[in-house]
């Protein structure tokens, strides 16, 4: 990961010096419609190895979300004359005319594959949403409204159905009392050294007072404190839904990194409203009994129904189930 985001700094450093990049087609990005296309944006000089334009710089998160082992490629647009804002440890501001574009694949090397990229605009009207599916022969990603299916193989090596989410799906993990807004790229989870870049670049107002303090999950061992990568782990893959006025308000449990309440992040708390996905468990997390916790029984299946998060994984994501699993049977039982 270091020698990742030491990679990324040079990108932000070298891209600051490119203008014979090609360019974004900002029409595209700003105005109203959806292009048919990926291409038609601009974001990439070359789209199948994910050469990115001229201000379109990569990023990566310190712990990201899971989705079925997937490799992500995370780029930021920006418009010329224009630059983030820094909002505390919080979700950095984008300008009008910004955007965050991901390509999920899976393989290595010459049997990489491009599966989607997901793209959301910066509107005058706020932040819009669309996915985009590549072709087999990896020249083009074609908008997706529908959504669709891909069966591949993950770097674990289970076979799944991969779900390419449709418009409203995106909509749905991406809301905020009821208005679409970015989920990745908050300072706290951001890398001090790519924030500091971005700031010598002039793409960034300022560097983050406490920023960076999600920890970098591809550091964790066996002998690291459980309980802050289990927390940062909640918080890119759940709190998204699970804070108020998410999608999943409604049951109560708040996974945030800020939140400090025991029983809102769901110790000793019985469910609203899991039904079956509850597993006959009583608490979302019992201290001490990971086992009969709903909150882990819930992470542990790919069942329809009960498996949470809902979109986005048709496979467990075992790593991460062991280390909520720790950090939730090192708890003092109640």
């Amino acid at each position: 990961m270091a020698t990742a985001l030491l990679a990324l700094s040079g990108t932000i450093t070298a891209r600051a010096k490119a203008p014979d990049m090609r360019r974004v087609n900002d029409a595209a990005v700003a105005d109203e419609g959806m292009p048919r296309t990926l291409s038609q944006y601009g974001f990439f000089a070359d789209g199948a190895r994910q050469v990115p334009s001229e201000r379109v710089t990569p990023y990566a998160l310190n712990t990201p979300l899971w989705s079925d082992g997937a490799e992500k490629l995370r780029f930021i647009y920006l418009p010329e004359g224009t630059r983030l804002t820094a909002d505390g440890e919080g979700l950095l501001q984008f300008p009008v005319g910004a955007a965050i574009v991901k390509t999920f694949a899976f393989g290595e090397g010459a049997a990489r594959r491009l599966i989607e990229t997901r793209v959301l605009l910066h509107r005058a009207d706020g932040w819009t949403a669309l996915p985009y599916r590549w072709n087999a022969e990896q020249t083009e990603a074609t908008l997706a409204l529908a959504g669709g299916r891909v069966d591949l193989v993950t770097p674990a090596g289970e076979a799944i159905s991969y779900a390419i989410p449709n418009k409203n799906q995106c909509k749905s993990c991406h809301s905020k009392d009821g208005t679409v807004i970015p989920i990745g790229p908050k300072a706290r989870n951001l890398s001090v050294r790519w924030m500091g870049d971005m700031v010598k670049a002039g793409w960034l107002d300022r560097l983050p007072p406490g920023g960076a303090t999600m920890p970098v999950w591809a550091g964790y061992a066996g002998s690291s404190p459980a309980a802050p990568f289990a927390r940062a782990y909640l918080d890119a893959n759940c709190a998204h839904c699970h804070q108020p006025g998410g999608g999943a308000s409604n049951s109560g449990l708040d996974l945030r990194w800020e939140q400090s309440d025991p029983h809102a992040i769901g110790i000793m708390k019985r469910p609203v409203a899991a039904g079956r996905g509850a597993g006959g468990h009583e608490f979302s997390i019992l201290p001490g009994q990971p086992d009969r916790s709903i909150l882990l029984y819930r992470m542990n299946s790919a069942e329809p129904g009960v498996a949470m998060p809902e979109l986005g994984k048709a496979s467990v994501d075992t790593h991460g189930v062991a280390v909520v699993r720790r950090w939730i049977a090192e708890m003092q039982p109640k």
